[in-house]
């Protein structure tokens, strides 16, 4: 049954008051929590507060402490760091300093926090929870307050949010800043493998992490390192001799760099530190290559923060505070939450017990356990890159006598290239001969099929559009031709790589089974279209890297705004009829506005935004952002809109258009999609395996398969990763239009509404939900 909807509307924030502070280390992202934190609780007629410098702040009280307005979060969201400060606080952890912290909290009547911080920093607020009715006695008693303010301000209520590079707190699959920092990590691998290769060199590369692996292991994943070295999982002994042998073959193979990846905290199965270093002194004294050492330091924590982090984060900070309104006396200290693609809320100290008991296992050498403990996503991340960076010998692959095929269908999109190199070796890890169609269904008719070894993928991880060669083409013109081919070259089964043309390919291929046998094989589809259009997935590869392109424009054009003051860009983006690039660019960019076809707009409310943009040419942010999809409307175009936002906003702004075209499909894919491509296609190809030992018949060696869960998509639904088969997914469908009937991202339409100060209905029936974490048991699958 469908949970009825639930408008915020009926949670009031008048009279309370919400301090917001950030503590420990700082990360990319923490700005836009912030920026969330603020507008949200002023929408809510609640008073807001920054709290200076985190706890230290909180303690000297002061000018630390200060109500803030609308403009005071303005033209921070694209800001790394934290613009509030942050300070570690020895005053804080002994109770005269948090005495002192509670009461130049009551001077002010705050009584909500939102702290933003790692582990360290959301126990100590939830200490000071615990405290807190034993404080106010005690300035009672000191006749620092009066008896009637305790009454008054008698709980406290924490949310915390996790501000951390490293992603080492448990019960989230993504920290505010790791994306971040996997980013800045990626750009210098990216950049290093060109001269690496230039020179035959090895690099040993140093990435933060003292206690957590999770930045060393996903770069590993995005750049397909040759080696990492993680606290979690240690090598095992002898891993010297392993190591050197692997560096040795892959020279052999003419490979003509090694890239090494080192997390700051890696230790061997005795617990003693590996460092970068010590690697780089046993390469050159075993090996003899030129071996140098790049250590990144806090390069990791710069820079502007990605798409991904601000969108997380601003998310994050607006279900705080609706956390916050919602708290009451009996209800536990919770941190806000991301599981797969929701936004949850977890009890605080269950999540920092976990923690814990992380560290407690790697201490005791359970490292087993500190990986399961670690999550299913860490846990998974972990299992692929051990799949597909060490090449078995021949002798120990099963064989499979199977033929499976791989092809990109469709527009090319980031990410593309590294699904198809996760396709091809987890294929060959599990026996079967992979085969590669070049230019899609098209190809696939003409012959362009070869098989496609280990080593022919090498390096297709970091690189942009599609190597295979993509078309849009259909196989229903060429269904005889591409039987023949199946035919021909025995192929057992297809994994194809694509957009919306991929989804609709496989239902061609699907309902043409009763005429061609041939196509009575298992097939999946992977999602992979900048659009994000595809039915049966919240999330599509190469989006990612789409949003970053718009977002990173977006902060070149406000910036060049800053200097003429009074301007207003329009600026149109890509996917069709989808209005996902452009809701969710918004977004990121901090948008005034973004036209969508799925929410038809008429003039009326084009001459409100021009009038909601000539109130905020009165005050300090003296710039607008307006976005608009491609397919949006046909009678208000880009042009027109630019025209009549030009003529209505005449004497108070000038305006500027800029379409952005297909710079949004190209570039080096991002750190997200590199390993959301790796690990799903990986999961596709065991799917497949295991459709060809279900269906294969003994007899004659062939493959029967007709029911409509053989022909599957594999998309990411919520919280996991979901195979559906197409046949249901056509019901999901707007055929005409390109699009999925229903689609995730539309609930967040109202959230850039509101951090842009407009007053609209905010469909909270997701939130509210106090859930517990759950201790993951071995060998549990995830994303």
């Amino acid at each position: 049954m469908a949970q009825p909807q639930k408008f915020f509307e009926n949670l009031s924030g008048a009279g309370k008051a919400i301090g917001v502070l950030t503590s420990g280390g700082d990360a990319q992202g923490m700005n836009a929590a912030v920026r969330a934190v603020v507008r949200m609780g002023i929408y809510v007629e609640a008073k807001v507060y920054f709290v200076h410098e985190g706890y230290q702040g909180m303690v000297d009280g002061g000018d630390n402490i200060i109500e803030v307005s609308w403009e005071s979060v303005s033209s921070i969201l694209q800001v790394g760091g934290t613009v509030i400060g942050s300070a570690r606080c020895k005053a804080f952890r002994t109770r005269e300093g948090r005495l002192q912290a509670a009461y130049n909290l009551i001077q002010r009547g705050i009584t909500n926090l939102c702290v933003i911080g790692g582990d360290g920093s959301l126990t100590g607020a939830n200490l000071f929870r615990e405290e807190w009715s034993g404080l106010l006695e005690e300035l009672v008693k000191n006749g620092k307050i009066e008896a009637a303010a305790a009454k008054k301000y008698s709980h406290l209520n924490i949310v915390g949010m996790v501000g951390s590079i490293d992603n080492d707190f448990c019960g989230t699959d993504m920290t505010i800043g790791t994306d971040s920092a996997l980013h800045r990590i990626i750009e210098v691998v990216d950049a290093i493998m060109t001269t690496a290769q230039s020179h035959q060199r090895t690099f040993v590369l140093e990435v933060m992490g003292r206690h957590c692996g999770y930045l060393a292991l996903v770069s590993a994943l995005a750049c397909g390192a040759d080696w990492v070295f993680i606290p979690e999982s240690p090598p095992e002994e002898g891993w010297e001799d392993i190591m050197c042998g692997k560096l040795s073959e892959n020279r052999a193979r003419r490979k003509r760099l090694n890239i090494i990846i080192v997390s700051e905290g890696a230790i061997d199965r005795q617990n003693n530190p590996i460092t970068s270093e010590k690697i780089k002194s046993l390469v050159v004294s075993r090996l003899g290559f030129d071996t140098r050492v790049t250590i990144l330091g806090h390069v990791q924590r710069g820079g502007t923060p990605s798409a991904f982090d601000r969108i997380l984060a601003s998310r994050m900070g607006v279900e705080c505070v609706l956390a916050l309104l919602e708290a009451t006396p009996e209800t536990p200290a919770c941190v806000v939450s991301l599981c797969g693609n929701q936004a949850v809320r977890l009890p605080l100290m269950e999540c920092v017990q976990m923690t814990q008991e992380v560290q407690k296992a790697m201490d005791e050498r359970r490292f087993e356990d500190a990986v399961r403990l670690r999550g299913r996503s860490f846990e998974n991340n972990l299992n692929t890159y051990k799949l597909l960076s060490h090449k078995k010998n021949i002798s120990e692959l099963p064989k499979s006598n199977f033929n499976v095929a791989v092809l990109n269908v469709g527009a090319p999109a980031a990410g593309m290239n590294g699904a198809v190199r996760s396709a091809v070796r987890v294929g060959i890890t599990e026996g079967h001969k992979m085969f590669a169609v070049n230019d899609g269904f098209e190809g696939f008719a003409k012959g362009q099929i070869q098989e496609i070894k280990w080593g022919d993928v090498g390096g297709w991880t970091g690189q942009g559009g599609s190597l295979l060669g993509t078309k849009r083409t259909l196989p229903a013109k060429y269904f005889d031709q591409i039987a023949d081919q199946i035919r021909a070259n025995n192929i057992n089964a297809l994994l194809v790589i694509g957009g919306f043309e991929a989804f609709e390919s496989m239902l061609q291929l699907a309902e043409a089974r009763g005429t061609f046998e041939e196509f009575c094989i298992p097939m999946c589809v992977v999602p992979a279209t900048i659009s994000n259009n595809v039915p049966g997935t919240d999330l599509s590869l190469g989006a990612d890297t789409a949003l970053n392109a718009i977002m990173e424009t977006c902060d070149r054009i406000k910036q060049s705004a800053s200097g003429t003051k009074r301007r207003v860009f329009i600026i149109e983006t890509m996917g069709g009829y989808c209005g996902y690039l452009a809701n969710m660019g918004g977004l990121a960019a901090g948008a005034d506005a973004a036209y969508i076809f799925e929410e038809q707009f008429d003039i009326r409310e084009l001459q409100a935004n021009v009038e909601h943009l000539t109130e905020k040419m009165k005050t300090s942010i003296q710039r607008g952002l307006v976005l608009r999809n491609e397919n949006s409307n046909e009678n208000y175009t880009t042009d027109f809109i630019y025209q009549l936002y030009s003529e209505e906003g005449k004497g108070v702004f000038d305006c500027r258009k800029n379409v952005l075209g297909h710079m949004q499909q190209g570039g080096a894919p991002s750190p997200f999609d590199r390993n959301f491509g790796t690990k799903i296609s990986a999961k596709a190809i065991q799917w497949i395996s295991r459709k060809l030992k279900e269906t294969y018949r003994k007899g004659n060696r062939w493959i029967f398969a007709n029911t409509d869960d053989s022909v599957c998509l594999l998309g990411m639904r919520r919280r996991a990763l979901v195979f559906q088969p197409v046949m249901q997914l056509r019901d999901e469908t707007d055929f005409k239009h390109r699009i999925p009937k229903e689609q995730w991202w539309l609930k967040l339409r109202p959230l850039m509404k509101i951090l842009a100060k407009y007053k609209t209905s905010y469909d909270i029936s997701d939130a509210g939900q106090l859930e517990h974490v759950r201790v993951p048991r071995p060998k549990e699958e995830g994303i």
